[in-house]
This record gives C-alpha cells, sequence and structure tokens, in this order.
C-alpha cells in the first residue's frame, strides 16, 4: 500500500520547477483518519476550495481527491493524512500560468504521540520571539510558506514546552505555532481574530460551531496579555490534538476547566485525541492567574 501519491500515482518527488518548491506556491491541510476514515473531510475540503480561490489556483475535483484519500487509508486505525496543493511546475519567474493544472499531493503519516498528561493535565507553553507578520491578503489561508512558524519552533528545545504561541508585529496573541488558541471567560469563548494573519484552522471552526449551536457565547478580536491575566481556562486545538488545556504560559497560570472538557468531550473523536479520560478539571473553576 502505498504512503504518497502524486497526483494520484505513487511516488516520492516532485519535478523540480514545481512552483511549490520554488516560491511556496500553494497550500495544504492536515486530517486526522480514525478506522480508515479522514475527520472532517468536508471541513478540509470547504477550506482548501476557499484557499484555491483566493490564491487563484486551479480548481479541484473533490470527488478524485477522496478516491485517492480512500486508497491510502483504508485499512488504517490512526494516522495522518496531509493534502498539499500546488500550482504545478512552471517558468522562472513569479508570473504564473493561470491554466496551468497543479499539483496534487497526499501523503499518510503515523500518528504522533503526544503524552497523555498533555490531555489531561494540560500543558505549559512560551510565548515566542518570532513575529507574524501582517497580510491581510493571505490571513486565514494555509499556505505553503510557514518560515514564520518554522522560526518560531526553533525558539525552545525544552521537552516540557510543549507549544510557543506567536504574536503579530503589532504585540496581539494570534495563535499558537501548530495551533489555535482559546480563552474561556464567564462561560464565554474568546479566541484571536485571524483578518491580519495567522491560520484559520478546520477544529477552531468546529469548536466555533459546536459552542454556537450549543448556546455559548464565541467572540473574535484581538487577544492581548491583560485578555490572559481574566482568563478562568485556556486550551489549544489543531486537528491532530483535538484540545490541549494550557496550564501555564510565562507568568499565567490556570486549572483545567469544565468548559474545555465539554469541547474537548465534544470534538475528541475527530482528532487523534486519546480515548482514555482526558481531563480531570477542578470543582473550584473561577481560575487563577
Amino acid at each position: 500500500m502505498p504512503s504518497s501519491l502524486i497526483n494520484g500515482q505513487p511516488g516520492h518527488a516532485i519535478d523540480l520547477h514545481d512552483r511549490g518548491l520554488q516560491y511556496g506556491d500553494g497550500l495544504f491541510s492536515t486530517l486526522a483518519v480514525r478506522d480508515g476514515r479522514p475527520q472532517l473531510w468536508e471541513q478540509h475540503i470547504g477550506r482548501l476550495r476557499e484557499d484555491c480561490g483566493r490564491l487563484r489556483l486551479a480548481p479541484f475535483d473533490a470527488s478524485q481527491l477522496r478516491a485517492e484519500a480512500d486508497a491510502l487509508c483504508t485499512g488504517i486505525a490512526r494516522g495522518v493524512l496531509k493534502i498539499l496543493l500546488t500550482r504545478g511546475p512552471g517558468a522562472r519567474g513569479y508570473r504564473f500560468d493561470a491554466a496551468a493544472p497543479g499539483t496534487r499531493i497526499l501523503t499518510l503519516a503515523p500518528v504522533p504521540e503526544y503524552p497523555v498528561q498533555h490531555y489531561r493535565d494540560g500543558v505549559a507553553i512560551r510565548i515566542c520571539t518570532t513575529r507574524l507578520g501582517v497580510n491581510p491578503a493571505l490571513a486565514g489561508i494555509k499556505h505553503l510558506n510557514r518560515l514564520e512558524q518554522v522560526l518560531a519552533r526553533a525558539e525552545w528545545d525544552d521537552a516540557e514546552i510543549a507549544e510557543g504561541l506567536m504574536r503579530d508585529v503589532h504585540g496581539h496573541i494570534v495563535e499558537g505555532t501548530m495551533s489555535n488558541l482559546f480563552l474561556v471567560r464567564n462561560g464565554a469563548l474568546l479566541t484571536p481574530r485571524l483578518d491580519e494573519c495567522g491560520v484559520a484552522g478546520v477544529m477552531r471552526a468546529t469548536i466555533i460551531a459546536w459552542a454556537q449551536t450549543s448556546g455559548i457565547s464565541v467572540m473574535e478580536r484581538h487577544v492581548d496579555d491583560g485578555d490572559l491575566g481574566r482568563a478562568d481556562e485556556v486550551f489549544l486545538c489543531n486537528s491532530l490534538i483535538g484540545v490541549w488545556p494550557v496550564r501555564r504560559v510565562d507568568g499565567f497560570t490556570w486549572r483545567s476547566g469544565p468548559l474545555t472538557a465539554r469541547i474537548a468531550a465534544a470534538i475528541g473523536a475527530f482528532s487523534l485525541m486519546p480515548e482514555t479520560p482526558r481531563l480531570d478539571f477542578a470543582q473550584d473553576t473561577d481560575g487563577s492567574n
């Protein structure tokens, strides 16, 4: 069984002149695989379709993409599926051929084994010094140029630190290097707005939709250190980890709380969260910083 498909064919190499390699001219999405099925498929496809439109990439055939995903994932109990779409090979120079068919890459990888304590006790994280540049034209898109995240992740080599938060050039806290951020205050959710930079994660959107149908208020706006200080609970999310409660970042600390636990239980089946009980939150949940 192949572990990667390039334009539908098994392989591990792309054209040297592919614009995804030359210029980062493309985008990607990463999906959890459970029992042979890519999770939140329609949501990932929806984001890929929207982002292809924004980058003026050639439209893709969703049914063809699903058939290729199934070919890789069938029989896989748990895994990671990555879909990359590039503009394809092109001539030298930044100008692209609007009629280029593009390159379609699917890869299947093993599950990253995160400690169960991340889910049960929460994670310690840090605030990175590398800043996110502001560019509304690319804001929200999971494009192939992730150099800011690469540099931010290189800032620490401490096994106790699970993730790093990134600010924009104005000092607002936007996201983690690989995750989106939520704060809980008085039973409501606050998450950074992503209209100038950052990645609009599929799990982030899933949590927002769940909260809205559950009668939980969700606000998207700039987030600063003062918001961290006022938060009752803090958690991170993405399509693989599901939900990680945050217990410490710099001088702030929190207890795992009930709303984080509810959300983890609601979305856990769509991620690679362990099946064991995840959060052991305290009865006193008014928060401490």
